[in-house]
């Protein structure tokens, strides 16, 4: 069976509180972003699409749960995915819980050209602190950076730095980690120095702001591909300039 690529949006937000909102929030912000996508469907046990005809009411009373069940939208020849789960202080940066926000997608010209849309759209929904979008190859690569070995630290591929496991870092606002797209809240941005007109005209050549003052903010034209010498340059060069994420130095 021939591999087909996807892209991969994680992002890293406060935790729940009862419906608030959030999660109906990110599945509108993806539909938004994909009109054709309706993720109005979960799956059975057996993998098999179960429509919702009351997706939103469905969600809400799951999200008072606590809860953000998987939805999709029911194509099994072209599957586009969300969930969220929350996460336990002990395991964050600065002690404190989270919610996590995952998307899968095929990586097509579809997805690649509403990619900054979509992590817009979910990054601001959840009302995330951090987030990205990378496909699933450079993502795995990038895993790599935080996961221990088994003498220890971790070990990183292709000359990428070392990053610190999520619950060493300080505080939830310095992303542990980059990826293709970026989506930093405005606090995100000021904890690791963002923007710097004098050092950052490349990366806001390829930056843009979001409607809560956050940035979305793209590595590479094209999806990030670390077999691709520029890129890997790219990803190396802005791990360089914000020794922050991953916890690697403390802000100035």
């Amino acid at each position: 069976m021939i591999h087909q690529s996807t892209l991969i949006l994680i992002v890293y937000a406060p935790a729940l509180v009862g419906d608030d909102g959030r999660t109906l929030a990110v599945v509108h912000g993806i539909e938004r972003a994909l009109p054709s996508v309706r993720l109005e469907w979960e799956l059975s046990k057996a993998g098999r699409p179960i429509a919702l005809p009351q997706r939103d009411g469905w969600l809400a009373e799951a999200s008072a749960r606590g809860k953000f069940p998987l939805l999709c939208n029911g194509d099994e020849s072209y599957p586009v995915t969300v969930t969220g789960w929350g996460t336990p202080a002990r395991q964050n940066a600065g002690g404190q819980p989270q919610f996590e926000v995952h998307v899968e997608l095929p990586l097509d010209a579809a997805s690649i050209a509403a990619a900054a849309d979509l992590l817009d759209g979910v990054a601001e929904g959840a009302r995330a602190f951090w987030g990205r979008a990378t496909p699933d190859g450079a993502a795995l690569d990038i895993a790599y950076q935080t996961a221990p070995t088994r003498e220890g630290p971790p070990s990183p591929r292709r000359g990428l730095p070392p990053l610190k496991r999520f619950k060493d870092i300080r505080t939830p606002e310095i992303p542990y980690y980059l990826g293709w797209l970026n989506y930093w809240s405005d606090a995100a941005a000021r904890a690791i120095g963002f923007p710097d007109p004098s050092r950052d005209a490349d990366l806001l050549s390829r930056a843009r702001r979001t409607e809560r003052s956050g940035w979305i903010v793209r590595l590479a034209d094209t999806p990030l591909d670390l077999d691709n010498p520029s890129h890997l340059d790219a990803l190396l060069r802005a791990y360089e300039r914000f020794p922050e994420i991953g916890g690697r130095v403390s802000p100035r």
